[in-house]
């Protein structure tokens, strides 16, 4: 380190389980962080001003009025040009430490290019908001033996989890295997945009995950807590859950890569004209709880027994009770995962 540098992160250095050796340990350190809304700008945030060397962001989205409440590194202009998400906050973070590398990804995470994606980086970092892509990124942490920290808000409550291959519970074991433990993870397939958000849990829970990323990158894992954690910022309960290995766990224990190998993600089809169509699998809807849920923040929200019809600024979306769902107004299927994570969730 220079003198510069030795000031600048000279409270963190004085940190003794960092000093700095840990220092120039996380300045030539580099990350990939897959979703950069709430939880992702958040623990973005936090590392590349602790001093991370390197950070890749992969993102689909676009920065709207209403990321702005919690979603700390974009400003209104970036809403008001409709800025990609990725390429707003490599902007930003640059600002904030020109010495550490932003590199934005505009993309999708999918089988197709996960291993590309997050091949090549010590840790993966989880800032999405749906459980589909979660599972997707254990699949590949697991097959590229990648160490990666789940983390997940919403409403009043924020959960995660350290995941080390061959060594602590997966993503699989947690979600397919563990029901009270599932549960706490869930959340109920509740989202930010039918159940709300409270900021300062996202910034609790990424305090917890971004320093956990510092624990591996420094290498000091026997600090790491081992648990699912789990906070209630409203309600002031805090659970930390210690999830078994699963020996029959078909992702870390057999090595079957449904989400990897596109075996398990929601089928996806271009359906006339501006329309998509997801063929959800194994999904069963209650259409009148996600009616009362939406009319909260979508539109022209309507149901009957066979379907339930809403609209999302420009878009149409038609939900059946099997999980299928065609949105129009997009031949994106990128927008579409977006919308239906958004509003129909995991």
């Amino acid at each position: 380190m220079d003198p510069r540098q030795k000031e600048r992160y000279s409270r963190q250095i004085l940190f003794a389980p960092i000093g700095e050796a840990g220092q120039q340990l996380l300045l030539d350190s580099k990350a990939v962080l897959v979703g950069c809304g709430a939880t992702g700008t958040a623990v973005a945030n936090q590392l590349i001003r602790a001093g991370l060397g390197t950070l890749r962001i992969i993102d689909r989205d676009f920065v709207e009025p209403s990321n702005l409440q919690r979603q700390t590194l974009f400003e209104e202009s970036d809403a008001q040009e409709n800025l990609p998400k990725a390429i707003a906050a490599e902007k930003r973070l640059s600002a904030i430490n020109s010495a550490a590398k932003i590199e934005a990804v505009v993309a999708d995470l999918t089988p197709e290019n996960a291993r590309d994606l997050l091949s090549n980086f010590p840790i993966i970092l989880d800032g999405t908001d749906n459980f589909e892509t979660r599972l997707l990124i254990n699949d590949a942490a697991i097959a590229l033996n990648i160490p990666w920290i789940y983390a997940a808000a919403v409403a009043s409550t924020a959960v995660t989890m350290t995941i080390i291959p061959g060594e602590t519970a997966c993503l699989a074991c947690l979600l397919e295997t563990n029901e009270s433990a599932s549960e706490a993870a869930q959340q109920n397939d509740a989202t930010c945009d039918t159940a709300g958000i409270l900021s300062p849990a996202i910034n609790a829970i990424t305090a917890i995950q971004s320093t956990e990323a510092i624990k591996l990158l420094i290498g000091q894992r026997q600090a790491l807590h081992q648990r699912l954690i789990s906070l209630d910022i409203w309600t002031n309960e805090t659970r930390a859950i210690k999830v078994a290995r699963n020996k029959n766990c078909r992702c870390c224990a057999q090595k079957k890569f449904r989400y990897l190998e596109g075996a398990a993600q929601p089928h996806i089809t271009l359906c006339g004209r501006d329309s998509v169509q997801i063929h959800e699998r194994h999904r069963s809807l209650d259409l009148q709880a996600l009616h009362q849920a939406l009319t909260k923040t979508a539109t022209e929200v309507r149901s009957n027994a066979h379907l339930l019809r809403f609209q999302v600024n420009s878009y149409q979306v038609t939900v059946f009770p099997d999980g299928r769902a065609i949105i129009k107004g997009t031949s994106d299927p990128s927008i579409a995962r977006t919308l239906y994570a958004r509003y129909i969730g995991a």
